[in-house]
């Protein structure tokens, strides 16, 4: 799950190298937490965070095979 991430996230941005994801794990849950360059973030949040909601909804759809809920908090 976390190299999907990873990979969808690197093609949006052009600071590939200060991409970086922070996995927690719980029960249930599972919290990445996503950290980008300052110039990038807006690539990775979108018009209206139409960006983000996409990727969230990739991840929700990834994760039903593991029965775990997903969560992405895009960190400043």
């Amino acid at each position: 799950m976390k190299e999907l991430l990873t990979y969808i996230v690197q093609k949006l941005v052009d600071h590939t190298d200060d991409v970086k994801i922070t996995e927690v794990s719980g029960e249930h849950t599972t919290i990445f937490e996503l950290t980008v360059n300052k110039e990038d973030l807006g690539k990775v949040i979108g018009k209206e965070g139409r960006t983000a909601k996409a990727i969230r909804t990739v991840l929700s759809a990834a994760s039903i095979k593991e029965n775990k809920r997903v969560m992405l908090e895009i960190l400043d």
